[in-house]
């Protein structure tokens, strides 16, 4: 019992700096995680149930997040869970996946996802994947090695970012951590090839040129 209350307290601060550090709204102040002990459990059963639910916060009021967030909202206390429970639990683990943190989220919590994610990792890397349609749509898989500064000492870490934004990428590789990046796209046979790009470049107003260079390694698409 000890033990799960420092350590919900634990995850719960690290919740609450990172929503703050976050979250540009004015309508939440932090999240957190309430644990209720679940108190229909037999006397002669010595497991201990809980019920963890998400409240929101605001002016020392907090209500249950269920129900009452916006879609970006739920996404936006969904990563932060994620990061929070890797940090406490994953000290040691190589990789934390992202996928899609941006999904719904507005450009302003998108450039302060970006910056938190910069003050978290140094050594980054990632890949952009284009599939031909009616227009480009592009996939990037960056790598980052904050929740890098804090583990800059951890030397297997690194935290992969899946996104289709550019734009939030490219306020990622803002941190100077960027050493190259790949894209992966289709060629005329329909067959995925890497190409490495050495510095750079956003096919929005804000990028830059960048210097190709082809990969060997191609499969089939499926």
């Amino acid at each position: 019992m000890t033990f799960h209350s420092m350590k919900m307290e634990e995850i719960n601060k690290i919740i609450r700096d990172l929503w703050r550090s976050t979250y540009r709204g004015q309508d939440i102040d932090y999240i957190e995680i309430r644990s209720d002990a679940d108190e229909n459990i037999s006397a002669s059963d010595k497991r201990r149930s809980y019920n963890y639910r998400v409240v929101m916060t605001k002016g020392g009021t907090a209500l249950d997040m269920r129900g009452r967030c916006s879609a970006g909202q739920k996404v936006l206390a969904s990563l932060i869970i994620r990061l929070a429970l890797a940090e406490s639990f994953c000290l040691n683990c190589g990789i934390l996946a992202l996928d899609e943190p941006t999904s719904n989220l507005d450009r302003e919590n998108i450039e302060s996802l970006a910056h938190a994610l910069n003050w978290i990792g140094p050594v980054l890397n990632f890949y952009l994947s284009d599939t031909t349609s009616n227009a480009i749509q592009t996939s990037q898989i960056l790598t980052s090695s904050r929740i890098i500064k804090s583990r800059s000492q951890q030397r297997n870490f690194q935290l992969l970012v899946i996104t289709h934004d550019e734009d939030f990428v490219e306020l990622l590789s803002r941190s100077g951590y960027v050493e190259k990046f790949y894209r992966i796209k289709k060629n005329l046979d329909q067959c995925s090839e890497i190409v490495e790009r050495q510095q750079f470049r956003c096919q929005s107003s804000l990028g830059s040129k960048t210097k190709d260079k082809r990969q060997t390694s191609k499969t089939e698409q499926a």
